[in-house]
């Protein structure tokens, strides 16, 4: 497949994830000029030389979250106004995306929000990964690609030793048809598991669904950031006789508090990729870490060509 006008850059947000997909490309990342003003404004000067380019612009929306969107819209801008004939916005994890509809009086919707604005600045097109709800895709008024981690971490627990004994739990009722798709590639029965949100941070499991006892649990969710949902999950599945409990997620965006509760090793292992930076902290604790830059360059490449995506959502050998 042609590379030829092909531009990657990235902001600040997540450069390790952009030089990645890179060197998969095997292509240079693009020289841009990202820094702040002393009253902390954004400041972004693309220095090559970009007309009539395909470019991409790789920057996740996570901490710091509003100064990661911001970034990335004035280096939409900034593309736009340097006459790249194409823009694709590359948001491995699309911050957000959990305020997706009014269910509260008097509130907004976010994630609606920060698509117009994507689309307001000069985006053509954006490419994303497991969004916290899927029809948010239909928030943009351009076209919008969403990929799926699910084949990244399927390769890494296909050869575990445990798989025929293993059983695959949604952490919650509305994440039941993800974990229908794991169950599924890995031929496992499923489970789900009703909880209580007390408050922004404590979550209560309540009961569950599914066999447990003697099993080794995988518990499979779009994202965590207090890993209080995981936590509460892992203590009602070992209190009902589960011999293992691990959990893989897409995006990890831990908080202070994650780490306490990870500390307190109800998780046996926390499965993690790398669309977010991967904190210094993860080798402290029993954190795995898959990257997706083969994935998201497999997606790149497919985009400059005009080719379909589609294919990167089965898994070999299915």
């Amino acid at each position: 497949m042609k590379i030829d006008n092909l531009k990657i850059f990235t902001g600040r947000a997540h450069p390790l994830l952009a030089q990645a997909i890179c060197k998969e490309l095997s292509i240079p990342l693009g020289n841009i000029l990202v820094e702040s003003f002393p009253d902390s404004e954004t400041f972004v000067k693309i220095v090559d030389h970009i007309r009539g380019d395909d470019v991409f612009i790789i920057q996740p929306t996570s901490k710091p979250t509003n100064e990661s969107v911001m970034e990335l819209l004035i280096m939409i801008d900034a593309a736009r106004r340097a006459s790249a004939k194409r823009i694709t916005a590359v948001l491995p994890f699309f911050g957000y995306a959990r305020q997706d509809r009014k269910d509260q009086p008097r509130v907004p919707i976010t994630a609606k929000l920060v698509a117009n604005l994507l689309v307001a600045a000069g985006a053509n097109r954006v490419l994303t990964l497991d969004l916290h709800a899927t029809q948010i895709q239909g928030f943009f008024d351009i076209p919008c690609d969403h990929l799926y981690a699910s084949p990244v971490i399927y390769d890494y627990l296909k050869d575990t030793e445990n798989l025929k004994n293993m059983t695959v739990f949604s952490p919650d009722v509305g994440g039941l048809k993800r974990a229908q798709s794991y169950a599924t590639l890995l031929d496992c029965p499923l489970g789900f598991i009703a909880k209580r949100r007390v408050s922004a941070e404590v979550v209560e499991a309540t009961s569950l669904v599914g066999e447990v006892e003697g099993r080794d649990i995988l518990i499979v969710d779009d994202m965590t950031e207090t890993a209080g949902t995981l936590t509460a999950a892992a203590k009602l599945l070992k209190s009902k006789g589960a011999k293992t409990v691990r959990a893989a997620v897409t995006h990890a965006v831990l908080t202070d508090s994650a780490y306490d509760r990870l500390s307190e090793k109800w998780l046996d292992e926390l499965i993690v990729t790398d669309s977010t930076p991967p904190s210094p902290k993860y080798k402290d604790y029993p954190i795995t870490v898959l990257s997706v830059a083969s994935l998201m360059m497999e997606a790149i490449l497919r985009i400059h060509n005009n080719m379909s995506v589609t294919s990167l959502f089965k898994i070999k050998g299915f």
